[in-house]
């Protein structure tokens, strides 16, 4: 146990709380103030040294702690007051769906102070408790540390995911006798256990692989949550079998190395990619949900009745469940993998297998993206150009972020990740708006690097007031707005696939970006043609601080970005695309 204290201390409830995170490992927490948690604030600056991060919204405290645990592979922590409890649920929701841990206290007026119709009093129990693991409430301080390694203990094992834990106001203040005061070292980082699959079930698998003539592996964000990306690479090297991602997956082994396929579905896939998978005999899915954009709406596969599928995942209700299976296995990515590993190792010593290269197949199609040269309309700069540029400059120890819309597709495809591990991330589970930005946040707390933030106009009216946040924090982060003045995946979906083209649904007025990110004393650059990408970009990586570039960006339904549903419709209309 870590720092264990069993004798008799009187303590009120903020210093519980702050010593349990501390002995948690706890550095940074995410927040935004209230009247109801002043009481926790008071103790703080006496007596912790963890650094609060004050956001301006509490959906970009929610969202940046999402993301540091992430980066970090650490439960994080979020805490709001009870006037904006209900802020921090976008955040929440994605982290839920996502399988990250986050502990957030939510405070809260005093306990059924809310059926007075006291002012912010909700059933916050209620209200998460659909969306975390666990939501419970704090009634005394004695319980304080049981109910705190309950949490942490709950949010890194199994499927990871969030816990929310109610502070009523009076907590902070009132006192107990505490003898409990020690935290489990096992729940500080996640997975915090990793048990292995069926060892009758990982044999038939072996067999499988071993037999199937055109096999895949593709691995979701449960790979990297597993911190599987070793292993993984091992297995595919071991059986020569290519490796694709899901968006969220990206990183999972490198994107130069011969096996890795790069991203495939709906949500970055390229064509290349797709039909590879397409086209194979044997799927093997990691760490994944097979949702709906990692498999372009179930389709990518084909008829499942041709295909062999085997499905290893630490969560019982995602296996087998959209692709019928010759073998499922419930556990941990790594541990399950490592054991697989070990039993071809020993079992087939003198295993060869044709070597399988991808690289010359990847090049072609990248160099056929990178070549197309499509005519952009008036005032825009190709997208493609920026990712080509950016993946040259981008240093292996920095951060992309990205969310739904023009502002992920391209750098999902285009983007290579050289280097293994969770640098490119994204809201692929929920997707709501409004991500990136905040996400930056939690990025540039968590990794010593710079960061990338990719939105759109569309997302950014939702942040903007965080941007006081990144210039307060000295941080390196470069904001990359994908600017074409429309929710534009909105105008690409109704307008390709519905016939629907309604532009007072989508369409909005023009923003003077620039003028508005200098007044949170942002450097800034607007890229207007394609000479000029290299050097602002390369400026901005270099700059420890703040910056804001804008670049105008076609509308997708003008040009169709990489998804499949779409540029299927842009090969029957004869529109411009990307593949």
């Amino acid at each position: 146990m870590t720092g264990t204290n069993t004798s008799l201390t009187t303590m009120n409830g903020a210093q519980v709380i702050l010593k349990m995170l501390e002995l948690h490992g706890v550095r940074h927490v995410f927040g935004l103030p209230g009247e109801t948690t002043i009481g926790w604030y008071k103790h703080w600056q006496e007596n912790s040294d963890i650094e609060y991060i004050l956001t301006r919204d509490e959906r970009t405290a929610s969202f940046a702690a999402e993301a540091y645990a992430k980066i970090t592979g650490r439960p994080s922590v979020l805490e709001a007051p009870s006037p904006g409890v209900t802020h921090c649920s976008p955040g929440i929701t994605e982290a839920y769906l996502s399988s990250v841990p986050v502990i957030y206290f939510s405070s809260d007026i005093p306990i059924n102070q809310d059926k007075k119709h006291g002012l912010t009093g909700v059933d916050q129990t209620a209200l998460y408790a659909s969306i975390c693991k666990e939501s419970f409430v704090l009634t005394n301080v004695k319980e304080i540390p049981f109910l705190m390694r309950r949490a942490f203990r709950v949010a890194t094992s199994g499927k990871p995911g969030p816990v929310h834990i109610r502070v009523p106001i009076n907590i902070f203040h009132d006192e107990a006798e505490i003898s409990d005061l020690y935290a489990d070292p096992d729940y500080q980082v996640y997975p915090a256990h990793r048990p292995v699959a069926d060892h009758g079930r990982i044999r038939k698998a072996i067999d499988i692989l071993l037999a199937a003539k055109k096999p895949v592996i593709v691995c979701g964000q449960g790979a990297l949550i597993s911190q599987a990306s070793d292993v993984v690479q091992k297995l595919a090297e071991l059986l020569q079998i290519p490796v694709g991602t899901t968006t969220p997956g990206k990183g999972t082994i490198p994107e130069t190395h011969p096996l890795s396929l790069r991203v495939i579905g709906a949500r970055g896939g390229m064509e290349h990619s797709n039909r590879y998978v397409y086209e194979a005999d044997t799927v093997f899915f990691v760490g994944t949900n097979t949702d709906s954009s990692g498999t372009d709406h179930w389709k990518l596969y084909g008829d499942p009745a041709g295909k062999t599928f085997l499905h290893l995942d630490i969560a019982e209700a995602h296996v087998g469940n959209n692709f019928p299976l010759k073998v499922g296995m419930v556990g941990d990515a790594r541990a399950s993998l490592e054991y697989m590993i070990e039993l071809i190792e020993r079992e087939h010593p003198k295993l060869k297998r044709e070597p399988v290269d991808l690289n010359p197949m990847k090049r072609t199609a990248l160099d056929a993206v990178f070549n197309s040269n499509i005519p952009m309309p008036d005032g825009v700069v190709s997208p493609v150009k920026l990712t080509q540029v950016l993946d040259r400059l981008l240093p292996d120890e920095a951060v992309v972020t990205a969310e739904p819309g023009v502002s992920a597709i391209f750098p999902s495809a285009l983007l290579t990740l050289r280097t293994a591990g969770r640098r490119y991330i994204t809201n692929y589970s929920m997707g709501s708006l409004g991500y990136s930005v905040p996400a930056g946040i939690g990025a540039s707390f968590a990794n010593d690097g710079p960061v990338i933030s990719f939105t759109g106009d569309g997302s950014l009216a939702f942040v903007l007031g965080d941007f006081e946040t990144i210039r307060r924090s000295g941080k390196n982060v470069t904001v990359i707005l994908t600017r074409n003045d429309t929710y534009g995946w909105i105008r690409g979906e109704a307008v390709l696939l519905d016939d629907v083209d309604v532009p007072w649904t989508t369409d909005f007025g023009a923003v003077d970006y620039l003028k508005v990110a200098e007044g949170f004393g942002f450097r800034t650059a607007r890229i207007t043609c394609e000479d000029e990408i290299e050097t602002i970009l390369k400026s901005a990586i270099e700059h420890q601080g703040a910056d804001f570039i804008e670049i105008m960006v076609p509308s997708q339904d003008k040009i169709i970005p990489f998804v499949p549903a779409w540029v299927r419709v842009a090969k029957e209309r004869n529109l411009p695309y990307y593949s």
